[in-house]
């Protein structure tokens, strides 16, 4: 399994944690409050951890995916709902 970890500095990710769960919640199975989510893709679990400061994203990945395309279609979606601020993923792999 591989695994993609970032902490994304933000004052809204309990915000942004919601509303990726919101929004995925029609296609995956997904669970969630104000301070952790847990998101079941097709092809990786992406967990989410929102603190004052941060939202902690974690994606572990089947072996048999492209790592970096998960990575970017998370960013990507969660990129979406932060217009007003620039959200940066300093993906750490393991």
């Amino acid at each position: 399994m591989k695994v993609s970890k970032a902490d994304v500095p933000t004052a809204n990710a309990a915000s942004y944690l919601r509303q990726l769960c919101r929004h995925w919640a029609h296609k995956f199975p997904v669970q969630f409050n104000d301070e952790h989510g847990r998101i079941e893709l097709s092809s990786a679990i992406c967990t989410l951890d929102a603190t004052p400061a941060t939202l902690a994203v974690l994606i572990e990945i089947r072996d048999s995916e492209d790592q970096s395309r998960i990575e970017k279609v998370v960013a990507e979606h969660l990129q979406r709902f932060g217009l007003r601020e620039l959200l940066v993923f300093d993906w750490r792999r393991r």
